[in-house]
């Protein structure tokens, strides 16, 4: 009976601790988390990796192109996948909200901030995901991280609106001022060298005294230009001397027309002229368009603030015309672009977008004002540093360049980034070189060929090499003065 008592007791004991153990497994294990938390999602919003013990943040963010888009009722683009990856390293679940008023962050005339900055200070949202740009206003009231873009401030315009009517000299653009007066200076060198060289290679006549030859300067130069057409003129070069000068300039001849002709190829195929709208300083200059920004972004804070002379004027402009030049949306802003003579002054990053979209756009040159778009959070938030930390370890890692690739990719972008430039005359250096060596090997040669002469004219005639060498070089080089001495005592003998 006590043996029975016993192991009825063993029994129940076994079965309390088993039950105790297990109920703590279920405790400890992670799996048996619910996939998502019980949180609620406010209208309008997206919820992504929402679960229970994880930290959850409120993100404001704007509908923009391609930072933040609807796509099949969910958000998705460049700062959706840049927030995945966040909460991914940093470990936190997210609840999306597109900000309420469609602006990005501005102080109101009632001393109140507007749009994603407005709503983090009322607490409304825990930190803002956004083509937010960090400015010294804007730090006063909020936390910035580390930027994970770099932009600017640039003009956007289209294309048919500043297109200039082609030059009547359009055919000298393939090549730069430079190139084109080095070009006419290798002519020039290179004809004379063929004609000081013809005169003094013996091969190139047989009686210097009585013969003409048939290098004359005026013949030389005809002989260069035919070259330049790749076309064969007389005379025909008999010296060694001649030959090489002639073969270095056909040679130079060719690689030139190939650059001449591919530039001249790029330059239509293109149609990308030079832009009479180069500089902020031009957009003031002309009347024919008009210009503006987005209403109470930090663009145009900038210009409000900036002292530079040129700023300024923008600023007085916008600002007299606010009414009509300001637009509400960067959608409006691209689209007024497209329809009418406006330029739009905005972040570079978002023009670039712009221009690989709509392939009838550009973005002018310049660009000013280099700011960066980071995360903004309240002041003193825990989250302000694992973010900016989370975002270096990102763009080390390469993950932000592939987001920048994976939302601005496009064919159109790829051609509008190839500017057309004139071919300058360091890109032909190692041509004009080749050019020089040969003419100098020419000139050696013609020499080395008079001096042989010489020599042996020298032995026959029993004098000095060099007085020889000395007489034969001033009769090559004054054969038509030594012509006309000879030709006066026979007419005056024959008068």
């Amino acid at each position: 009976m006590d043996k029975g008592l016993r192991f009825t007791f063993c029994v129940i004991t076994a079965v309390v601790l088993l039950r105790g153990s297990n109920q703590t497994g279920e405790k400890k294990d992670p799996k048996m988390l619910p996939a998502s938390s019980s949180a609620s999602v406010l209208p309008g919003t997206d919820s992504r990796g929402l679960g229970e013990g994880l930290p959850t943040l409120t993100v404001t963010t704007i509908l923009e192109d391609p930072y933040v888009m609807v796509r099949s009722a969910e958000l998705e683009g460049y700062c959706i996948d840049l927030l995945k990856s966040l909460a991914a390293m940093l470990h936190f679940s997210y609840k999306v909200k597109v900000v309420g008023d469609g602006q990005y962050g501005a102080v109101s005339p009632s001393g109140n901030w507007t749009g994603m900055v407005g709503e983090i200070l009322r607490q409304e949202a825990d930190i803002a995901v956004a083509p937010l740009t960090v400015t010294s206003a804007r730090e006063e009231v909020v936390s910035f991280t580390t930027p994970f873009l770099q932009t600017g401030i640039g003009i956007l315009l289209r294309k048919d609106t500043v297109s200039q009517e082609m030059s009547f000299f359009h055919f000298l653009a393939p090549f730069s001022k430079e190139t084109w007066t080095g070009l006419l200076l290798a002519y020039v060198l290179t004809c004379f060298c063929l004609f000081l060289v013809a005169r003094l290679s013996p091969c190139e006549w047989n009686e210097p005294k009585n013969e003409e030859n048939h290098f004359t300067f005026l013949n030389s130069l005809w002989f260069g230009a035919g070259a330049l057409a790749l076309q064969g003129v007389t005379p025909r070069p008999k010296a060694l001397s001649v030959r090489v000068i002639a073969a270095v300039w056909w040679l130079f001849t060719i690689a030139l027309l190939a650059a001449y002709i591919a530039n001249f190829t790029a330059l239509l195929g293109t149609g990308s002229e030079q832009l009479p709208i180069q500089t902020f300083e031009d957009l003031v200059k002309q009347r024919n368009l008009e210009f503006g920004t987005l209403e109470g972004s930090s663009t145009f804070y900038f210009f409000k603030n900036s002292k530079n002379p040129i700023h300024q004027m923008i600023y007085e402009y916008m600002d007299k015309r606010r009414d009509h030049v300001l637009v509400k949306t960067y959608q409006e802003a691209v689209q007024r672009v497209m329809d009418s003579n406006y330029a739009f002054i905005g972040e570079s990053i978002s023009q670039d977008l712009a221009a690989a979209r709509h392939c009838n756009l550009i973005r002018a040159p310049e660009v000013i004002g280099a700011r960066g778009f980071g995360i903004a959070t309240t002041q003193a938030s825990p989250w302000t540093k694992k973010l900016s930390i989370a975002v270096l370890k990102l763009r080390e890692s390469g993950d932000l360049d592939y987001l920048r690739n994976k939302w601005w990719e496009s064919s159109c972008f790829h051609r509008s980034r190839d500017r057309w430039s004139p071919l300058q005359p360091q890109a032909l250096g190692g041509l004009f070189l080749t050019l020089a060596v040969g003419l100098a090997l020419g000139v050696i040669a013609a020499v080395v060929e008079l001096s042989n002469k010489s020599r042996h004219a020298a032995g026959h005639a029993k004098k000095s090499c060099c007085s020889v060498f000395i007489e034969e070089m001033c009769t090559r080089l004054r054969i038509k003065e030594t012509t006309r001495q000879s030709q006066e005592p026979s007419g005056r003998a024959n008068a």
